[in-house]
């Protein structure tokens, strides 16, 4: 170290340097919240979430994803790093039931301000139960191809939290815009300066989701099918907000491996309903649905499920636009 230097700093500059940093300390916490640009820091566990809280915030949040783009968030792992991060956030938003991890890790972290967007999202009326077979099936009225076993039974809790519970609110826009009224009362918890911005940016992202939700209705409306086969148990918010069927080659895990009989199964109901295309997931191998396919001569297509952001040029409205069109293709919708 070089001590003449360091000794060789004018005292006033060392004067203007500590009455700086004086200064820096008394400052609002409020105003410096979320780093040195003022912007609050909220962490959301997958990428919904992050698309409503970076809506709703604006430029008054930094919003990051606890799971990676293109990431299936059913598997996500937390680092220690991670979790710390959780702790030390402005807010944090997720949905509880849907990533162990993150639950195990909201609870570690104890973060002050945390919303849950379950309440909004799947409480916000009655949860959409399992599908009713060995491993997934159908979803519509409340009636299925497949075993008469409970959804508890049949779909149990797949090791996510589920416990028999589809978690996937979101495939409904009115649902999502619920989250985003609560999104925009929890910032301005932690921000209430910018409260009424919070609220103006929830009310036009709520308009801009009734208008998609408008598009899928009409878009729906007049279809010549009404069954959708999926790759998994994915859809039964988007089934029964338009007055869809749902079949499914696997539960809520993914990447479950069908039986034998359920493939025959839903090859009876591809048969019987004159089904075109199997939907597969841009995140999940679609050998399984290409083999489903191939065997009863028919297409495939991709549904996203929307649990992350694949493409990063294409935002949830974008992909759910992307979705109905795929839809009207595969049910011959006038």
């Amino acid at each position: 170290m070089n001590l003449s230097r360091g000794l060789a700093v004018p005292l006033s500059l060392i004067a203007a340097l500590a009455l700086s940093s004086c200064a820096t300390g008394s400052a609002d916490p409020a105003a410096t919240a979320g780093g040195s640009d003022g912007a609050l820091d909220v962490q959301a566990s997958f990428y919904p979430l992050q698309y409503v809280t970076e809506r709703v915030g604006g430029d008054h949040v930094q919003v990051e994803s606890l799971t990676p783009a293109g990431a299936e968030p059913h598997d996500l792992e937390l680092s220690p790093a991670t979790v710390d991060g959780l702790r030390t956030a402005d807010a944090v938003v997720y949905l509880s039931g849907f990533q162990p991890a993150v639950d195990d890790a909201v609870a570690q972290a104890a973060p002050e301000h945390v919303l849950d967007a379950v309440h909004a999202g799947v409480e916000g009326e009655e949860a959409h139960p399992a599908e009713e077979h060995e491993e997934a099936g159908s979803s519509h009225g409340g009636e299925a191809h497949g075993d008469d076993a409970p959804a508890e039974e049949a779909a149990g809790d797949d090791g996510h939290g589920h416990a028999g519970e589809d978690p996937h609110f979101w495939l409904d826009p009115e649902r999502l815009a619920a989250v985003a009224t609560e999104v925009a009362h929890e910032l301005a918890a932690v921000d209430p300066d910018n409260a009424a911005a919070y609220e103006s940016n929830a009310e036009q992202l709520t308009t801009e989701l009734a208008a998609l939700d408008q598009e899928f209705t009409e878009g729906l409306a007049t279809c010549e099918r009404d069954t959708i086969v999926v790759s998994h148990d994915a859809y039964g918010y988007l089934a029964d907000k338009y007055d869809l069927e749902q079949v499914s080659v696997a539960g809520f895990e993914p990447d479950t491996e069908p039986s034998p009989a359920r493939l025959a199964e839903i090859g009876e109901v591809v048969e019987a309903e004159g089904v075109t295309t199997v939907f597969s997931e841009s995140t999940v191998n679609p050998k399984v649905a290409e083999t489903l396919a191939a065997e009863h001569g028919i297409e495939t297509a991709v549904l996203d499920p929307v649990e992350g952001q694949v493409d990063g040029d294409a935002d949830y409205q974008q992909v759910m636009r992307t979705n109905l069109e795929a839809l009207r293709t595969a049910l011959d919708c006038a």
